[in-house]
């Protein structure tokens, strides 16, 4: 089974790696891709699996707040992190870890590399080595990749996840995976 000329390997990213049209309004860094991360992903020649915005579709697009761009990022993100933390939300961010874990457990159950996921520092949601809390950035993680890496912890899956943020090293952090 699968002996065509797919690599069997995937890499998990955060969804506006490839759609900055879903973050919230202030904080995007290119008009639509991080293009230097998608190069890099091609040329490896691995799956790209986009994991959904949690933010996008818990609060909506505007995140609840239209004049979340007139606040710093870290005072909004930390207002976005509360919000995601209200039960429905919360709610909401389980189905959507239970949704990426099924798509890990079925590559891995057929033998397929999961590479690696990537997460976004600073993110309320998607923050690995840092996230926003308290009004500024901080040592931590986001709330949906604490809720996905106990997921995997839970299913005894060792995938490396790393933090990036949109800079010079971000490319060289993920062929770090590759």
């Amino acid at each position: 089974m699968f002996t065509d000329a797919r690599s069997k390997r995937v890499i998990f990213v955060a969804h506006c790696l490839l759609n900055q049209n879903s973050i919230s309004d202030g904080t995007a860094d290119y008009p639509g891709v991080n293009e230097a991360i998608l190069q890099t992903l091609l040329k490896a020649k691995v799956g790209i699996v986009q994991m959904p915005c949690p933010e996008l579709c818990c609060l909506g697009l505007d995140r609840g707040n239209v004049l979340g761009a007139e606040s710093p990022v870290v005072v909004e993100n930390t207002r976005i992190r509360k919000a995601m933390q209200e039960p429905e939300a919360w709610a909401q961010l389980s189905v959507l870890t239970e949704y990426v874990m099924r798509q890990i457990l079925q590559y891995h159950k057929h033998g397929f590399e999961v590479v690696g996921i990537v997460g976004i520092n600073r993110s309320p949601c998607c923050g690995v080595n840092t996230t926003s809390d308290d009004n500024r950035e901080i040592e931590g993680q986001g709330v949906f990749i604490m809720k996905l890496k106990a997921a995997l912890a839970d299913a005894n899956l060792i995938i490396p996840v790393i933090g990036i943020k949109a800079d010079g090293e971000a490319a060289k952090r993920v062929k770090a995976l590759l």
